[in-house]
């Protein structure tokens, strides 16, 4: 089997990088180990960059910098081709570019925990999977074994 590819919503990353949240722990060993990958794009590693710099984060240029390099060691970039029509339209259009990078990746799937992206579960399913980090979880342990 290929090695998954996987798009992190920004919230997610956050969880993984920066809160080291233990439900992502698990998440973020396959991603180290090299057994799943992330895809970004300029635009999505762009957002990652902008959100670091929020004051409610109270990140230095130095940990920023540090939260940058942690997630572009992760994640492989797409080249940004040709877009691809007929997406569901997400009602934050700030998540909209997650949504493109997944379908234009080929990515399995979009892993997020924002209500306007799992509301698209149903509408992305014949081109990738929707799923929170913890669904996202269950489904590698079956997919990797």
């Amino acid at each position: 089997m290929n090695k998954p590819l996987l798009v992190l919503d920004t919230n997610v990353v956050l969880d993984l990088l920066h809160f080291d949240d233990p439900a992502t722990r698990p998440l973020l060993q396959v991603l180290q180990n090299g057994q799943v990958r992330c895809g970004v794009t300029d635009a999505t590693f762009g957002e990652w960059l902008r959100v670091l710099t929020y004051p409610e984060f109270a990140l230095d240029a130095g940990r920023q910098a540090a939260l940058a390099e942690r997630y572009r060691a992760l994640s492989d970039w797409v080249p940004v081709a040709e877009p691809v029509t007929g997406l569901p339209r997400c009602s934050d259009p700030d998540d909209q570019k997650f949504i493109e990078l997944a379908a234009a990746s080929g990515a399995q799937a979009l892993v997020s925990k924002d209500r306007a992206v799992l509301a698209l579960r149903r509408r992305g399913a014949p081109l990738f999977r929707v799923m929170t980090p913890t669904e996202t979880l269950a489904w590698l342990d079956a997919a990797l074994d």
